[in-house]
């Protein structure tokens, strides 16, 4: 388990110096992630030494969020101030989000020549 998360962090690390070495803007876990991803898809065994890491670490990830609720607490009174316009601005990103997704989705679907197998079925 220690190596595991060694692997993790490490990754996470060479993610976080590419990121502010080069000036990128993706954030440095962001491109950790995706170097460990990679890793995984050349070498199938690395995945498969880090999945009951990633998995114990996947089932407590509420944990993770503690320090972002410390965090609001800690600035309630910027919260109180710009509330109205964070929660717009959060729910605004998040219908442009759904949106995006949908709209990449029909545009896969139909470069890819897809159909619903359930409307074939119908129109049979």
């Amino acid at each position: 388990m220690i190596w595991t998360l060694a692997v993790i962090l490490s990754f996470q690390l060479v993610g976080e110096v590419a990121s502010r070495g080069l000036g990128l803007p993706l954030p440095g876990p962001v491109i950790g992630l995706l170097l460990l991803v990679a890793a995984c898809m050349v070498r199938p065994a690395l995945a498969e030494r880090i999945r009951p890491t990633s998995q114990g670490l996947l089932q407590h990830l509420s944990l993770f969020f503690v320090p972002a609720g410390v965090g609001v607490v800690a600035h309630m009174g910027l919260i109180r101030d710009q509330g109205l316009a964070l929660a717009l601005a959060i729910a605004g990103s998040t219908v442009l989000a759904i949106a995006a997704g949908a709209l990449a989705f029909v545009a896969v679907a139909r470069l890819t020549g897809s159909t619903d197998p359930e409307a074939e079925k119908r129109n049979d």
